[in-house]
């Protein structure tokens, strides 16, 4: 299954995010909400980011693959997904152009998988 690959890189860059948010929580003697420090507030924020569309973006590509695309479509949005939520969180770190173009990755990802799995949606099945 090709999503399996896919969930697991996203599962680690959520895994990685998370470490991050919980060392500054260390660092700054923050155990609830983000103590007024910014570095703390952007690391919850690039987390909680990734945390909102990472799901439904792997859910889309799960039913496409479900929907039996070609594999290509899969690895292609599979790819553009892992590649906007990393240019986003490398671009929230270093205040960077990285940070636009990753969040723009991953919203017309999530458009044109929505749209794949409509045109590739087996519609004999749903009566």
């Amino acid at each position: 299954m090709i999503t399996a690959l896919y969930a697991s890189i996203c599962a680690l860059l959520l895994m990685k995010l998370s470490i991050a948010v919980i060392k500054l929580r260390r660092k700054h003697h923050v155990s609830l909400g983000d103590g007024n420090v910014d570095a703390l507030k952007t690391a919850i924020g690039v987390h909680s980011n990734a945390s909102q569309y990472i799901p439904i973006s792997l859910l889309l590509i799960f039913l496409l693959e479900q929907n039996q695309a070609n594999i290509w479509l899969i690895h292609i949005t599979g790819l553009a997904l892992v590649t906007g939520r990393f240019l986003h969180a490398h671009g929230m770190w270093n205040k960077m152009s990285a940070r636009v173009l990753g969040m723009q990755i991953t919203i017309y990802n999530i458009v044109a998988l929505s749209v794949l799995n409509l045109l590739f949606l087996p519609y004999s099945q749903l009566i």
